[in-house]
């Protein structure tokens, strides 16, 4: 009786992993894109998964749905609490980056790069927790609007108006023609060439006029602790970096975030990792990520086939 017993619960610990594995993917990518790490993001998966381990299946009528409304609200009160650990963060805060494998297929390509760029992700980060669900899980994932009520608690009609200001928000800051990813392709090529060649002129006629750098070492590395802005001094700024301390760097453009990035690596190892914001075929921002814990995963899964 006793090995039965034990056999049943081993049974229903595998049923409930396989089930909750089916959807795992899905879950990580709602909690990347609302919590901008990938660290907290498996850590409310892993959350979610031990919820779900004490839910009896037979009443759950979407395994999908209950799954998302599960993480969603575990990242939003998440989010809440980060609001003041980021506000005593030591310098810009970014979204950390995550290598990503290229696709062939354009449809994917364009569909999740608009979600998961970097300047995607801080555009993000004007928005309430609430707000950033909302818009997530509707215009992202596509759920219906009486879902992400159930999901967030509130009632589809109002789920309706934090959307629609929502939407004014994020349409406020983003372009509203994207660029190909050919063309960010050989910006981003023209762009490392300029700086490797310590070419001011190369490097002003790719950068916008008002162009934004934006650099964050959490404070555990040395970086800029305030953006800097306009095209002369960002290029000045970058070739004296260059010059001063990166003359012996290796960089190499790879997948970041479905978008061509640049990493650099002194002595092997990952310096920083640089993406763009290209609009109408100027670089309007540069987003450099230095702060060591934001690199272990590139560092643990470094997008090798770029490397040679």
């Amino acid at each position: 009786m006793g090995f039965e017993n034990v056999s049943a619960e081993r049974a229903g610990l595998m049923s409930h992993l396989e089930t909750f594995n089916q959807h795992r993917s899905l879950l990580f990518a709602i909690a990347y894109r609302m919590l901008g790490t990938v660290t907290d993001a498996e850590d409310m998966v892993q959350e979610t998964f031990l919820r779900w381990q004490q839910t009896t299946q037979a009443t759950v009528k979407s395994t999908k749905t209950y799954l998302s409304t599960i993480i969603t609200r575990l990242c939003i009160d998440h989010l809440r609490s980060a609001r003041v650990r980021r506000e005593q963060y030591v310098g810009p805060w970014l979204p950390e980056p995550i290598a990503t494998q290229q696709t062939d297929d354009p449809a994917a390509r364009v569909e999740l790069a608009d979600s998961l760029s970097m300047a995607f992700l801080v555009v993000l980060e004007r928005l309430s927790p609430l707000e950033r669900a909302v818009f997530l899980l509707r215009e992202v994932f596509d759920y219906d609007y009486d879902e992400i009520a159930r999901m967030v608690g509130k009632s589809p009609a109002n789920c309706r108006q934090i959307l629609r200001r929502s939407r004014q928000h994020i349409a406020a800051q983003r372009p509203r023609f994207p660029v190909s990813h050919q063309q960010q392709e050989q910006i981003t090529a023209n762009f490392l060439e300029a700086s490797n060649q310590d070419n001011l002129q190369g490097l002003l006629t790719l950068l916008a006029k008002d162009v934004t750098f934006w650099s964050d070492g959490g404070g555990k590395v040395a970086a800029a602790l305030k953006p800097l802005q306009g095209a002369m001094k960002v290029a000045r700024f970058l070739l004296a970096i260059r010059s001063k301390w990166l003359s012996t760097a290796v960089t190499r453009i790879v997948e970041i975030n479905r978008q061509p990035g640049i990493i650099t690596l002194m002595d092997d190892r990952i310096h920083s990792v640089a993406t763009f914001d290209i609009v109408d075929g100027y670089i309007q921002s540069i987003y450099l990520v230095r702060n060591p814990e934001k690199l272990k995963q590139i560092l643990a899964n470094p997008p090798s086939q770029n490397f040679t």
